[in-house]
């Protein structure tokens, strides 16, 4: 009777030994996982992001974010700001869980640490400070910017300028991706206003990105096209046309129509450029980021990293405008 005794408490032993080293290994238990489940291409990281409401698992949020690093997606400024903005909703609104979440996200290569500070400084969470002073020594090479947004230096995701490029609108849309809160689609709503501008390239290119994002977005999201009907209902009358081309766009899923006007409006100010809008009129800018609107990229460049957030959300914008930029446009002042 001792002797089976001790039999299975060796076996019970052994098993328990073996279960320990799969977890310290990682390959077993990551072989366990369903494929699905696995954040081994940019579309199942973008699908996740875009599903995140229907089914919030923040604990998952570190390996999606060591993914993002393997992957390469969080050190281009011009493609990672869906990436910032996601990550910074996830922690601004699992607040008892955050300072886990980050630290779980380490190690981390240098190049990909800022979007770890942003994410934190942009999470709207009420102690982001003290978060940002707990990984200080995880990110010495990065200690520059973490003293700029301790001090004030670098403006919080609501405080960001649209005019400082498309990026900043993806990190909004980010944000809402992860919370589903109002105030970056407010911001959003106010940004189409530019996109009735036919005297700034820039600000049209932005507006406009702004209008269909906002109409795409809401014609598969009921909340969102809610907001939308409420703030048309709010705004000052002169200011209608462009929120009500939104509203009517999404009820009807014809954002096609945005797209095209977007388009034309884009092309007219090409065909008559002017000095103040040079540097929008580079090959990485205006022409991009108009065919970027409908993300005919994707289609024609082969970049499933495009495509995929291009159908399931109608950001990254700033990715688009890049690629597509330098084969196909040439800037009016390039051609001299």
């Amino acid at each position: 009777m001792r002797a089976r005794l001790l039999i299975a408490l060796i076996v019970c032993q052994s098993m328990l030994l073996l279960l320990l080293m799969m977890m310290m290994t990682g390959s077993p238990l990551a072989a366990a996982e369903p494929a699905k489940h696995r954040f081994d291409k940019p579309e199942k990281i973008l699908s996740w992001i875009s599903n995140y409401r229907a089914q919030r698992e923040p604990q998952r949020l570190p390996a999606a974010v060591k993914a993002m690093s393997r992957l390469n997606l969080l050190r281009d400024e011009d493609r990672n700001g869906i990436y910032i903005g996601f990550i910074a909703g996830v922690l601004g609104t699992n607040q008892l869980q955050a300072a886990g979440l980050i630290a779980q996200m380490f190690p981390l290569p240098p190049e990909d640490q800022s979007v770890i500070i942003k994410a934190i400084a942009y999470s709207g969470l009420p102690n982001w400070q003290m978060l940002m002073k707990a990984v200080i020594e995880r990110m010495p090479a990065r200690h520059v910017l973490i003293e700029r947004f301790l001090y004030g230096k670098e403006p919080l995701l609501m405080d960001l300028s649209f005019a400082n490029g498309p990026a900043v609108l993806d990190a909004h849309w980010g944000y809402y991706f992860a919370t589903g809160l109002y105030e970056p689609v407010t911001r959003i709503i106010a940004a189409i206003q530019w996109s009735t501008d036919r005297s700034d390239v820039k600000k049209l290119t932005i507006g406009s990105m702004a209008k269909w994002t906002l109409a795409s977005n809401a014609s598969r999201d009921k909340a969102l096209l809610d907001l939308c009907r409420q703030e048309l209902e709010v705004i000052a009358r002169n200011k209608r046309a462009p929120l009500n081309d939104v509203v009517t766009a999404a009820q009807s899923f014809r954002t096609g129509k945005i797209r095209k006007d977007a388009l034309a409006a884009i092309e007219s100010l090409k065909r008559h450029p002017s000095k103040s809008n040079a540097k929008w009129y580079s090959a990485a800018n205006i022409g991009s980021t108009a065919l970027a609107l409908g993300c005919v990229v994707a289609g024609v460049t082969g970049h499933a990293e495009l495509g995929v957030p291009c159908v399931i959300t109608g950001a990254l914008s700033s990715a688009a405008l890049k690629l597509w930029g330098n084969s196909l446009v040439t800037s009016p002042w390039q051609s001299k």
